[in-house]
C-alpha cells in the first residue's frame, strides 16, 4: 500500500528493539521512521515530534486524554516473552530491591505489581535484582548465567491473561492517513507470520542474534489488540491504579469506530 496521496508523510515511531521486526518486515507505506526506546517514543509523541508510535501501555494510560489508539495493534505476550527479564541470584520471593531500567515505564510498573514489597533504585545501583528489557534482556540471557525470571510468564501465571506491554497511539486529533498506515502495519505482521524463516534470517542480519533463537522469540510475541488483550490491559491498569502508579483507568479511545480483528 502506498501513502503518497497523504499530504504530509507520517512520522512513525519504531521501538529500537528486535521485537519490531515483524511489524516493519514488509511495511509498504511512505513514512519517516523515528527510532527510540519506548519511553523516548512516548515523550516524543506527546511533544508532537512523531505522529504515530508504539508506546508503553502505562504511558498511554497516563496521557489518554491527549492520545488516540490504533485499534488493531499492540505488543503483548501470553506467557514468557524473553525480552522482559528480572535477573537475580535470589529466589523471587526473597527479592526486596530492584534496579529498574529507564527505557520502559510499563515494565517498571509491572515489576511494582508483581513484587509489591520490593523497592526500586536506578539501574546502575546495587540491588537484589535488575530489570532488563528489549535487546538488553535478550543479550543477558546469552551472556549472564545468573537466573532470569520472565515477567511475562509470571504475570500470566498469576492472572491467566496476556500482558500488553505497548499500544500504538497517535495524537488527538489523529493525523491524516493513520487508518491506511494501520492497514499497512497489520499487513506487514501478516506477511512476517507467513514467512517465519525469512523474517528470522533478515532479523539476524540486522540485530545479530541466531536465526533459530529469533524464530522462537517471534513466536512468543503478539501484535493483535483483540478483546482478550483489551481485557488484560484493563486488568493491568486497575492493578497499576491500586499500586498508586495511575490516577484512574481511562476508556479506550480509538482513531476510528470499532476495531476490526487483525
Amino acid at each position: 500500500m502506498d501513502l503518497k496521496g497523504v499530504a504530509t508523510v507520517i512520522r512513525l515511531g519504531r521501538i529500537s528493539y528486535v521485537n519490531m521486526a515483524p511489524v516493519f518486515h514488509r511495511l509498504e507505506a511512505e513514512v519517516e521512521e523515528v527510532s527510540g526506546v519506548p519511553t523516548d517514543l512516548s515523550r516524543r509523541l506527546l511533544a508532537g515530534e512523531v505522529d504515530v508510535a508504539p508506546i508503553p501501555s502505562i504511558e498511554w494510560a497516563r496521557n489518554a486524554a491527549q492520545l488516540r489508539l490504533l485499534p488493531r495493534l499492540c505488543v503483548s505476550s501470553e506467557g514468557a516473552v524473553d525480552s522482559i527479564q528480572l535477573v537475580s541470584p535470589k529466589p523471587v520471593n526473597e527479592i526486596r530491591s530492584i534496579a529498574v531500567t529507564p527505557e520502559s515505564a510499563t515494565s517498571v510498573v509491572l515489576a511494582r505489581i508483581l513484587f509489591p514489597n520490593a523497592s526500586h533504585v536506578p539501574l546502575e545501583q546495587p540491588a537484589d535484582a535488575k530489570l532488563l528489557i528489549g535487546d538488553a534482556a535478550l543479550r543477558s540471557a546469552f551472556e549472564d548465567p545468573t537466573p532470569h525470571h520472565d515477567l511475562g510468564r509470571i504475570w500470566t501465571e498469576r492472572t491467566g491473561l496476556p500482558m500488553v506491554f505497548a499500544v500504538w497511539a497517535c495524537a488527538d486529533p489523529p493525523p491524516a492517513g493513520v487508518e491506511e498506515l494501520e492497514d499497512a502495519l497489520v499487513a506487514s505482521v501478516r506477511q512476517a507470520r507467513s514467512e517465519p524463516e525469512v523474517l528470522a534470517h533478515e532479523a539476524m542480519d540486522r540485530y545479530g542474534y541466531p536465526a533459530g533463537f529469533l524464530a522462537r522469540y517471534f513466536e512468543k510475541l503478539r501484535y493483535r489488540f483483540g478483546p482478550r488483550e483489551r481485557a488484560a490491559l484493563f486488568t493491568f491498569l486497575e492493578l497499576a491504579r491500586d499500586a498508586g502508579e495511575l490516577d484512574r483507568v481511562p476508556n479506550l479511545r480509538f482513531v476510528y469506530g470499532e476495531a476490526v480483528p487483525a
